[in-house]
């Protein structure tokens, strides 16, 4: 087996305190790449995409790599799972740090009305 990077181990490592406190809820996994950001709400128990959004979408406009851009990403995705009926997640932030791009999504979709 390789030797996993240090990003790997951070993932693995906050995806496994999710599983054990889930508690069956949906899960928002956050992708931040140089250029945009993707969220997506996935039903780990059946293994489906639930609701998804990024900066790559119909309608979203600027860069994608600002905290303005990532706000709105967090606000789209909260309008999703309204309407596919979520109001309660877990946050899986992957092996990102919470601040900056990331951060604001969270507050965006808090504000949006997702509880977690």
């Amino acid at each position: 087996m390789a030797k996993l990077t240090l990003f790997e181990r951070r993932r693995r490592r906050v995806r496994t305190a999710l599983k054990a406190r889930a508690g069956g809820r949906p899960r928002l996994s956050v992708h931040r790449s140089g250029r945009h950001m993707y969220a997506q709400i996935i039903d780990d128990a059946s293994g489906h995409t639930v609701a998804s959004a990024s900066t790559l979408t119909k309608g979203s406009k600027g860069p994608g790599a600002t905290v303005a851009a990532a706000a709105a990403v967090g606000a789209a995705l909260a309008e999703a799972a309204k309407q596919a009926g979520i109001t309660a997640v877990v946050f899986d932030r992957g092996g990102f740090l919470f601040h900056g791009r990331v951060k604001a999504l969270a507050d965006a979709a808090r504000e949006g009305g997702l509880e977690f």
